[in-house]
């Protein structure tokens, strides 16, 4: 029954003129990043480390930059998979308004999606941040100065350095926030790809734009928590770096 749901999807993409895309960690699966949320997801093999603690405690810091130096191999090295690419044709084409993402492996961008149609929910890996002034720079030599010293690095100013992801206990960026409810409001047709739709308030954006009443179409292997929600037009079950990129190549 997938290839009729493909055609469906796919009549739903032509009409549109400004489809807003949500995608979560299903979508980056198929380029080696692992999913966390899954059965096998990275929250259930560790413990996470609030914004809080690692802001006022030494050892909190060495332990996320720990953890994150062990990711970063895998971050660095991932490239865009057929999904990552399907998107930013979509962009290409004029369809796209705008892509919202809980993934923070910045493969949408390296796919050639634009910052002005971009929002990464929980941030970026691809980028470091001074929790002080806010300046970001490449991670690379964060990461090698880490490994020798042990000690979280520090930017010019004073200010702790993090990778520009969202901690547990960090808020989200109010512009980023708005930026996504802002295309919500404006869309024609709302897609969501590879997510469990069980984080919040990310989850809700999508909600937002169907309960407006334009269709809402879910592809995801697994169930998900908007399943048999009466906003949803079209629930495919399946690989999303199978349906989604099938759909916008037949436009």
């Amino acid at each position: 029954m997938i290839q009729p749901d493909i055609d469906r999807l796919t009549d739903l993409l032509r009409a549109s003129r400004r489809t807003l895309v949500f995608t979560g960690a299903g979508v980056s699966t198929g380029s080696g990043i692992r999913d966390f949320r899954g059965p096998d997801g990275v929250w259930k093999q560790r413990q996470p480390i609030y914004y809080d603690d690692f802001m006022r405690s030494a050892a909190a810091r060495v332990e996320h930059w720990d953890y994150k130096l062990e990711s970063w191999p895998s971050f660095r090295d991932a490239r865009p998979n057929a999904s990552h690419l399907s998107v930013a044709r979509l962009e290409q084409g004029r369809r796209l308004l705008m892509l919202v993402t809980q993934n923070i492996d910045g493969l949408h961008r390296a796919a050639g999606v634009s910052p002005e149609r971009l929002v990464e929910l929980h941030g970026t890996n691809a980028e470091i941040e001074c929790q002080q002034c806010g300046a970001r720079s490449e991670p690379e030599p964060h990461f090698r100065w880490f490994a020798e010293h042990r000690e979280c690095p520090r930017c010019a100013c004073g200010g702790w350095l993090k990778p520009a992801t969202i901690s547990f206990g960090q808020a989200l960026r109010t512009t980023d926030l708005q930026r996504a409810f802002e295309a919500a409001e404006r869309t024609d047709l709302v897609i969501a790809l590879g997510s469990t739709l069980s984080v919040h308030p990310a989850a809700s954006i999508p909600l937002h734009a169907a309960q407006r009443g334009c269709p809402y179409v879910i592809v995801n292997r697994g169930p998900t928590d908007h399943d048999g929600h009466p906003a949803v037009s079209l629930r495919i079950e399946g690989d999303v770096g199978e349906v989604f990129p099938a759909a916008v190549a037949a436009l």
